[in-house]
């Protein structure tokens, strides 16, 4: 591993906080019409947390996603470009999720989606760890809280064929 790649400036960081904010917003308003509705429906698995814990959760994540592409910005490592092209891939699941599991009631469907999301974020860490540790170590919450979310997902899929 090389030494840690030099951060990007304060306003790429910025930046990447509203691009992974607004990717959290878009997903918002596709849930937030659902919740006292379809969702509210479903039948869910006795580990189902509050939904008042989802908000909370998705907003430091975002957060730690941009903190942790911010510290791999201008990166001269081999993996540069791919950490990038991960992210974005990353961020493009992250946005698909939401539409395809409440705006098209589809949870089967938005499993498909959850598993290519977590290949992704793998691939993330997988890049971060190579340039910067604590960079990919912030995206280890990510890692776990997506794997509980798998969980949940596939659980309400089958709970409601």
């Amino acid at each position: 591993m090389e030494s840690p790649a030099p951060r990007g400036p304060w306003p790429i960081l910025v930046g990447l906080l509203i691009l992974t904010l607004a990717i959290g917003g878009l997903g918002a308003a596709a849930t937030r019409s659902e919740i006292p509705a379809w969702y509210a429906h479903l039948n869910k698995p006795s580990f189902n947390p509050p939904n008042w814990i989802f908000g909370p959760a998705w907003t430091t994540l975002y957060v730690l996603m941009a903190v942790s592409m911010w510290r791999v910005w201008r990166s001269t490592h081999a993996d540069a470009l791919k950490t990038k092209v991960a992210f974005g891939l990353m961020l493009l699941l992250n946005a698909a999720w939401s539409p395809v599991f409440f705006a098209l009631h589809r949870p089967d469907l938005s499993l498909w989606v959850i598993y290519f999301y977590v290949g992704a974020l793998g691939v993330f860490i997988r890049y971060l760890w190579r340039q910067d540790r604590l960079a990919a170590f912030l995206q280890f919450p990510h890692l776990a809280w997506l794997l509980f979310a798998t969980a949940l997902n596939s659980a309400i899929a089958t709970l409601n064929k």
